[in-house]
C-alpha cells in the first residue's frame, strides 16, 4: 500500500434492505410518561457490565422508576449467577456459555445491557435489536470494519423499531464537555486547526490461563489482551478520547498515518503504545497518542486549538465569550446520565440512536491501529 490507510476504505458503502427494516415502534404502547417499573437483562456479567447495571438503576430511581434486572448471560455461567444473585435474579434466569444471551433475549426485559468484549458485540446488538429491545451496548462497538459497518445497518434497524440506542461514551453526556461543544459551535475558538488527544496510563488488569483451560476460554477471561476481541487498546480505550474528537470537530479524518510498539506487555499480543496522526483534511491535524506502561506518565484527555483559542475538551476554554445553555443534569456521573438520557428519550417517545456515531468513532480508531501494525 503506498498511501496512509484511507477511512472510506473501510467504511465503504453500507447496503441496507428496506423491505427487511420496515417495522413500526414497539414499545410506544408499554413505555411511556406513566411508566413505573422498567426491566433489564445483561449480557457480560464483568465488571463494566455489573457498573452497567448499577448506572441504569440509579438513572431509574433519579427518574422515580423501579428498575428489575430480570436475566443475565455470560460464557461463564458462574459470573452470570454471582451478578444474578447480587440482583434477586432466579437461577433459571442466569445463563451460561457462548450462546447463552438468545435465551437472555427471551426474556421480557424492556433493556437489554451489553458489556461483552467487543468482537462479540455487533452480533449481540444485531440481536438485541432482532428481538425488540432497547440497547445500551458498551464502546467500542467492533474491533474490524466489518463489524463497524453490521453496527451501523443494526443501527439502521433500530430506528425503523423505534428503539434506543445508546452507548457508553458518557462525555457525550456530561455537562462540560456539551458546555464546550456548543461553545465551538457558536464560534468560541474559532476554526479548530489543531489538537491533542490522549490516553496515557497502565495495563488495566491481566489474567494468566488455568491449567487445561482451552484457548477460547483463556482468551475470553484475558479478552482486554488480545486484539482480537478487544480491538488493542487504542481502540478499546482510547476510542473515548477520539469520540470527543470527531463530536468536537463535526467530521472524520480522512487518513491515519501511525506507528506503535510493544516491548514490555506479559500477556496478549497487543501494543504498549501509539502515536498515530489524524489527517482531518485542509491541513488539519489531530495527534493521536495512547500508552499502557506501568511506571510512565499519565494524562487522558483531549486539547484543541483554534483560531481564536483554545478548549481541553470538558475543562477550561480559552477563547470568545458566547451564551449557550446550561446542560443541566440529574447526575454528575456521566455514566449515570447516559442511561438518564436513553430512558426520557424511549419515555418521550423520541428514542436516542448512537449507533453511527460510535461505529464511525471505532472505525478511525482501527484505522489508526492498522495504520501503525503495518507501517502503512
Amino acid at each position: 500500500m503506498k498511501t496512509p490507510l484511507s477511512r472510506r476504505t473501510f467504511i465503504g458503502n453500507s447496503t441496507l434492505a428496506g423491505a427487511a427494516l420496515a417495522s413500526t415502534p414497539i414499545f410506544a404502547a408499554n413505555i411511556n410518561a406513566g411508566t413505573k417499573k422498567l426491566k433489564c437483562a445483561l449480557i457480560g456479567c464483568g465488571g463494566r457490565g455489573n457498573g452497567a447495571v448499577k448506572n441504569f438503576k440509579e438513572a431509574c430511581k433519579i427518574l422515580g422508576i423501579e428498575a428489575t434486572l430480570v436475566a443475565t448471560s455470560d460464557a461463564f455461567k458462574s459470573k452470570a449467577e454471582s451478578t444474578g444473585k447480587a440482583h434477586g435474579v432466579p437461577a433459571d434466569k442466569c445463563y451460561g456459555g457462548y450462546n447463552g444471551y438468545k435465551e437472555l433475549l427471551k426474556s421480557d426485559a424492556d433493556f437489554v445491557l451489553m458489556a461483552t468484549p467487543p468482537g462479540f458485540r455487533p452480533v449481540h446488538f444485531r440481536a438485541t435489536i432482532e428481538a425488540g429491545k432497547n440497547a445500551f451496548i458498551e464502546k467500542p462497538v467492533a474491533v474490524d470494519p466489518v463489524g463497524a459497518r453490521h453496527v451501523i445497518e443494526t443501527g439502521e434497524m433500530a430506528k425503523q423499531k423505534g428503539l434506543a440506542v445508546v452507548t457508553g461514551t458518557q462525555r457525550r453526556h456530561s455537562q462540560g464537555y456539551l458546555r464546550n461543544k456548543a461553545l465551538i459551535d457558536a464560534g468560541a475558538i474559532g476554526d479548530i486547526k489543531g489538537g491533542v488527544i490522549q490516553w496515557n496510563g497502565r495495563i488495566p488488569w491481566i489474567k494468566r490461563r488455568a491449567d487445561g483451560e482451552s484457548e477460547a476460554d483463556y482468551m475470553a477471561k484475558n479478552w482486554l489482551n488480545f486484539y482480537e476481541l478487544s480491538g488493542d487498546h487504542i481502540v478499546e480505550q482510547h476510542v473515548h478520547n477520539i469520540d470527543v474528537c470527531l463530536w468536537f470537530m463535526g467530521k472524520v479524518p480522512v487518513s491515519a498515518l501511525g506507528f506503535g510498539g510493544r516491548a514490555r506487555r506479559v500477556t496478549g499480543n497487543q501494543f504498549d503504545f501509539f502515536s498515530v496522526d489524524l489527517d482531518v483534511g485542509d491541513d488539519v491535524h489531530i495527534h493521536s497518542q495512547c500508552r499502557q506502561l506501568a511506571g510512565t506518565y499519565s494524562r487522558v484527555g483531549e486539547m484543541f486549538t483554534g483560531t481564536e483559542g483554545s478548549t481541553s475538551g470538558g475543562g477550561k476554554m480559552n477563547g470568545k465569550d458566547f451564551k449557550v445553555p446550561d446542560f443541566k443534569q440529574v447526575s454528575g456521573n456521566g455514566q449515570v446520565q447516559e442511561h438518564v438520557d436513553m430512558i426520557r428519550s424511549v419515555i418521550a417517545g423520541k428514542p436516542l440512536n448512537e449507533a453511527q456515531q460510535i461505529a464511525e468513532s471505532t472505525m478511525v480508531a482501527i484505522m489508526g491501529r492498522m495504520s501503525a501494525y503495518t507501517g502503512q
